[in-house]
């Protein structure tokens, strides 16, 4: 996906949970989502992001906004991911990637190597891109995100 003119209608996606349960964008609607795709579970720029997240999450929560978490690995790895850092937000698996690409989140890292670029994208309650972080510090995320978040209701 190229870069879009923002707002933008967000992908939908299905993508399961860590127990399997399936999830749609669309159950998500009248909820702003802060999307994040990231590259690995309990990696050191991954923990401090998912950290940062989950720190936010209560004031993310009682801004009216879901952290949703995606990547690559399997439910397996997610839930140990969960419960080592007490995560407080869904993770989903996309191992095929499809969703990933969907989002633009799959290209060109350092030294040239192809992966998951670390992204996250704010979306709106009528399921709209409103915001997209193309290169996000792990370290303060959640912090930039809820100052964003706020920007954005003030609308």
């Amino acid at each position: 996906m190229k870069y879009m003119k923002l707002p933008y209608v967000a992908p939908d996606f299905t993508l399961p949970d860590i127990g399997g349960v399936t999830h749609t964008l669309k159950e998500y609607a009248g909820k702003w989502i802060v999307l994040y795709f990231y590259p690995k579970d309990d990696t050191p720029g991954c923990t401090a992001e998912a950290c940062s997240l989950r720190d936010a999450r209560d004031t993310l929560a009682e801004m009216g906004a879901e952290i949703i978490g995606i990547s690559k690995d399997d439910a397996n790895s997610h839930e140990k991911f969960k419960a080592k850092y007490s995560l407080n937000f869904t993770l989903l698996t996309d191992t095929e990637g499809a969703v990933i690409e969907k989002y633009g989140a799959w290209g060109k890292k350092m030294y040239g190597r192809e992966g998951i670029l670390r992204k996250t994208f704010i979306i709106d309650p009528s399921g709209q891109v409103v915001k997209v972080y193309g290169r996000v510090t792990p370290m303060g995320h959640g912090e930039q995100v809820i100052d964003e978040l706020k920007r954005l209701q003030e609308k």
